[in-house]
C-alpha cells in the first residue's frame, strides 16, 4: 500500500445472512471474490459488506459501483462511520427495490468498486455476484401484479380461440385453478384462456371480464396473478344484402346446371342457403359463390327463393333476401343492321370525334327494344376508335407516319358488336375494316452544313459526297435530287435522282474555280395519294476544289554526301532539305523510305537530325527521303538520296567538310489520257445513221462527177491531213523562232502512241520537238 499513499482498504465479503470479517483490499489486488444469492432473494437484501480505513480524517471516501449495464438490481454503495474508529468507514451492497434476480436470464454480475479517500490515490476491486435457482414458485410480471396482465381482442373473435397463456417458473407439472367463476372465459388445464363457447357478444359497447387465477406446484408452492381480458366492438362489416328482395326473368330452354344468376351480401366469411321452399324443384344455389344454378331444363314457370346469408364463424350474423324467378318464352331472332359490313378509307388528318359510319339496326322481336353498341377487336383499334351509340367514331388521331400505325399495315380491323335486351341476350356482329391514306404534311429538310471537297484531278464519275435530305412522310426519307441548272461547263456535277450522291462530270481546275455553289432540289415521293401535292425544298450545296501539284516537287541536290561527327547527348541535325512544291507554293511532305531500319534518323518537316546510339566504330548510311507535294492521282513525288559518314567522337577523323554532288535526275514525262463515255439516246442514233447515209451519198456523187469530168487528172491535188499541216505549221514556227535555251535542251525521245510519230522532249520544262522523215 505504500505505492498508493496513505490509503488503506479492507475489503471484508460476507454470505447473506453471516457476520463480515475484515479483508485488506491492498494484499488481494488480482484475487476475485465470489458472493452467492438465491434467485428469490427479497430487495433490500445484503450482498457485501466493505471496511475502508482512512488514515485522513478531514473527510469520508467515496465507493462507487462501475461495469453494470442499466436496469441493474443494486443500490448504490450506503457509507457509514465506525463508531469504534473515526477514520473506518462500512460501505454495503444491497439488492434494490423491485429487483428481481431471474439465474436462467443472468447467474453472474461482475461488480467493480472504486474507493477514494481523501489526498489518497484511487483503489480498484471486482465483486463477482453469482445467482442461484430458488426453490420458491414465481408468476410472470406483469401477470403476479396487483392489476394483473391485460388483454384486447375483437367481439368477432371465433369460439374457443385461445387468448391468454400462463407461464410460470419453472414449468411442468402445475396445475391451474379459476378462483372467479362470473366469467364466460373458459381456463384450461395447461393455463390457457379461451374466448367463450358462443362467442363474444357482437355489441356496439366495451366489455370487461376479470379472472384470479392460481398456479400450484407438485411441491405444495403457488402464485397468483390477474388477467383482465376487454372485449372491443368488431370492425368487421355485418353480413347484408343490399336489396331485400328483387325479381329477374330467364328465357326458357336452360339446360341443367347452367349458371341463372348470382346473389351477393357483403360481409366477411360469407356462406348462402335456400330457407324456402326447403325442397327447390327448379333451382339450386352453391354455398360459397351463391350461384343459382337450374337442376333441369327450364319450361315457362315462376319461382320464388328466399335465400339466406350468414358469416359461417358466427351464424348470428345473417341476413336474407326474397328472389323472384320467371321463365317466359321469347324470340330469339338477333337484331338486324345496314350496313352488315363497314370498309372506308380515310385521311390521317382526321379529326377526333369524326363518324366514319352509322349503323341502322332492328330488333325484331321488339321494335322499341333498347340496342347496345359495343366494339371489340385489337388493343390498337379499341384504342383509336369508339363507339356513340350506333356511329362509330375515331378517338384520336390516326397517323399515317408512326411506326404503330405502320405495324399493323395501315389498316385497322374491329366488329362492332349490337345486342338486343332479354335472356339471353342476343347479339349480331358488324365486321369493321379502316384505311388510313398518307397525307404529305412535312417538307423535306436538307442537311447542315452540305459541303465537300474534293482534288481537283479527280476522275470522271468519282463520287463527291452524298446530300442525306430528310422528310418526316412515310415512308421515311422518300425523296427524289436533282440539280438545279443541269450538269455543264460551269457547274461540271451531277446527282444521283434516289441516292443524292453528287459526282464528277467535268473537268475541274483549282485555278479557275477554287469552289462551286450547288443548288440541289430535295422532292418527296410516294407521301400523298394526290401526285400534285408533292413538296420540294431548294438546299445549298458548297464543293471545295482542293489544289495538286502539277509536277513533282524538285530538290536540289538531289544526291547528297555529308560526313557528321557523332556528339553524346540529344539529336543533331544533319541536313535541312531543299525541295520546292511547285509555283502555288503547295506544302510538301517527307518520309525516310529507305535506309533508316537501325532509326538512327528521324526527319521533322525538312530537317535530318541524327539519334545517337553509342556508335563503336565509323559507319556510312545510305538514305532514301520521299518528297511528295499533295494527295493527287496520279501520286507525285522524288526521292532525294543521302550518304551519311558517321564517324564517332573518340576516332580521329580529317576536317569536317560537306560535299555537294548533283545528279541530274530523268524522269519520263507521263501522258494522262482520260476518255468519257456517252451513251447517246436511241432516237439520236437513227438520226445519226440517216445523216450519216445521206452524206456518203452526196460524197460519192460528188466524186463521180470529178471522176467523170473533162479536167486534166494531173492537177488534181491531194489534201493534206489536218494533222500533217498543223505539224507543218508548227515546225516552220520552230525553224523561224529563235532558240533561248541550249541545244542540249532535249533530253529524252519517245514516240506518240496516237500518231507513231518520234518525237524529243526536255524532262524538266515538258517541251518537246518532233523528228521530221525524210
Amino acid at each position: 500500500m505504500g505505492m498508493h499513499g496513505r490509503l488503506t482498504f479492507l475489503v471484508l465479503l460476507l454470505s447473506l445472512r453471516g457476520p463480515g470479517s475484515f479483508i485488506r483490499a491492498a494484499g488481494l489486488p488480482d484475487l476475485p471474490r465470489v458472493v452467492t444469492l438465491s434467485e428469490d432473494a427479497a430487495p433490500g437484501t445484503h450482498v457485501a459488506r466493505v471496511t475502508v480505513s482512512c488514515s485522513n480524517v478531514s473527510g469520508s471516501p467515496n465507493i462507487t459501483l462501475h461495469g453494470l449495464e442499466p436496469g441493474h438490481p443494486f443500490n448504490p454503495i450506503a457509507i457509514s462511520v465506525d463508531p469504534a474508529a473515526a477514520t473506518t468507514f462500512q460501505a454495503e451492497v444491497t439488492l434494490r427495490a423491485g429487483a428481481e434476480l431471474d439465474a436462467h436470464r443472468v447467474n453472474q454480475y461482475v461488480l467493480t468498486l472504486r474507493a477514494t479517500c481523501p489526498g489518497e490515490d484511487e483503489v480498484e476491486e471486482r465483486l463477482f455476484v453469482q445467482v442461484m435457482a430458488g426453490q420458491v414458485l414465481r408468476c410472470d410480471a406483469p401477470f403476479a401484479r396487483a392489476g394483473g396482465d391485460v388483454v384486447q381482442v375483437l367481439a368477432d373473435t371465433a369460439p374457443q380461440t385461445p387468448l391468454y397463456a400462463v407461464l410460470p417458473q419453472p414449468l411442468g407439472g402445475l396445475m391451474f385453478r379459476l378462483r372467479n367463476h362470473d366469467t364466460p372465459l373458459t381456463l384450461t388445464r395447461q393455463g390457457l384462456v379461451l374466448a367463450p363457447a358462443s362467442g363474444f357478444n357482437p355489441s356496439k359497447d366495451k366489455q370487461t371480464f376479470r379472472l384470479e387465477i392460481e398456479v400450484m406446484d407438485r411441491h405444495g408452492h403457488n402464485c397468483s396473478g390477474a388477467l383482465r381480458v376487454e372485449v372491443l366492438p368488431s370492425c368487421r362489416p355485418r353480413v347484408t344484402f343490399l336489396e331485400p328482395q328483387w325479381a329477374m326473368t330467364v328465357p326458357e330452354g336452360i339446360g341443367p346446371l347452367e349458371v341463372v344468376t348470382q346473389v351477393h351480401a357483403s360481409g366477411d366469411n360469407v356462406r348462402y342457403a335456400i330457407l324456402a321452399p326447403t325442397a327447390p324443384a327448379l333451382f339450386t344455389i352453391d354455398e360459397v359463390t351463391g350461384e343459382i344454378r337450374s337442376t333441369g331444363q327450364l319450361e315457362v314457370a315462376n319461382a320464388r327463393l328466399l335465400i339466406r346469408a350468414y358469416n359461417a364463424l358466427h351464424p348470428t350474423d345473417h341476413a336474407t333476401t326474397m328472389l323472384n324467378i320467371t321463365v317466359q318464352g321469347m324470340d330469339r331472332r338477333a337484331p338486324s343492321c345496314i350496313p352488315a359490313l363497314s370498309v372506308s378509307q380515310v385521311p390521317e388528318t382526321v379529326y377526333p370525334g369524326s363518324t366514319l359510319v352509322t349503323l341502322r339496326c332492328t330488333d325484331p322481336a321488339n321494335a322499341k327494344g333498347c340496342l347496345s353498341y359495343a366494339l371489340e377487336g385489337p388493343p390498337a383499334s379499341r384504342f383509336r376508335f369508339r363507339m356513340e351509340g350506333p356511329q362509330l367514331q375515331v378517338n384520336t388521331t390516326l397517323d399515317y407516319d408512326s411506326e404503330a400505325v405502320a405495324a399493323v399495315g395501315f389498316q385497322f380491323t374491329a366488329t362492332i358488336v349490337v345486342t338486343a335486351g332479354g335472356q339471353p341476350p342476343r347479339s349480331t356482329r358488324v365486321p369493321v375494316l379502316v384505311t388510313v391514306t398518307p397525307v404529305n404534311e412535312f417538307t423535306p429538310a436538307c442537311p447542315s452544313g452540305a459541303a465537300f471537297t474534293v482534288p481537283e484531278t479527280a476522275a470522271f464519275g468519282s463520287t463527291v459526297g452524298r446530300v442525306a435530305g430528310t422528310d418526316r412522310d412515310y415512308p421515311p426519307d422518300s425523296l427524289e435530287y436533282s440539280l438545279e441548272g443541269g450538269s455543264g461547263p460551269a457547274q461540271p456535277f451531277s446527282i444521283d435522282t434516289h441516292t443524292g450522291e453528287i459526282r464528277v462530270v467535268g473537268s475541274l481546275d483549282y485555278q479557275r474555280h477554287r469552289s462551286y455553289r450547288l443548288t440541289v432540289r430535295l422532292t418527296d415521293t410516294h407521301n400523298d395519294l394526290n401526285p400534285a401535292k408533292r413538296r420540294s425544298r431548294l438546299c445549298d450545296v458548297a464543293v471545295h476544289l482542293q489544289a495538286v501539284p502539277d509536277q513533282a516537287p524538285v530538290c536540289t541536290p538531289e544526291v547528297q554526301e555529308l560526313w557528321i561527327v557523332a556528339r553524346s547527348g540529344g539529336r543533331q541535325p544533319v541536313t535541312r532539305l531543299a525541295c520546292q512544291g511547285g509555283p502555288d507554293g503547295a506544302t510538301l511532305a517527307y518520309t525516310i523510305a529507305g535506309g533508316n531500319e537501325d532509326g538512327c534518323f528521324q526527319l521533322e518537316g525538312n530537317t535530318l537530325f541524327y539519334l545517337p546510339d553509342g556508335l563503336a566504330e565509323p559507319h556510312t548510311f545510305m538514305l532514301l527521303v520521299e518528297v511528295w507535294g499533295g494527295p493527287g492521282v496520279p501520286h507525285r513525288s522524288t526521292v532525294v538520296a543521302l550518304v551519311v559518314h558517321v564517324t564517332p567522337r573518340s576516332t580521329p577523323v580529317p576536317p569536317s567538310t560537306t560535299t555537294w554532288r548533283t545528279v541530274l535526275r530523268k524522269e519520263p514525262l507521263v501522258v494522262t489520257r482520260m476518255e468519257a463515255a456517252w451513251h447517246p439516246p436511241a432516237w439520236f442514233v437513227a438520226v445519226l445513221t440517216v445523216c450519216g447515209t445521206l452524206l456518203l451519198v452526196a460524197l460519192g456523187c460528188v466524186a463521180r462527177s470529178l471522176l467523170c469530168s473533162n479536167q486534166d487528172p494531173g492537177k488534181l491535188l491531194l489534201g493534206k491531213s489536218s494533222w500533217d499541216m498543223a505539224e507543218q505549221r508548227g515546225g516552220e514556227e520552230e525553224r523561224s523562232r529563235p532558240h533561248t535555251s541550249s541545244p542540249g535542251q532535249f533530253d529524252g525521245h519517245a514516240r506518240d502512241p496516237c500518231t507513231g510519230r518520234d518525237y524529243v522532249f526536255n524532262s524538266m520544262t515538258g517541251a518537246r520537238r518532233w523528228i521530221s522523215v525524210a
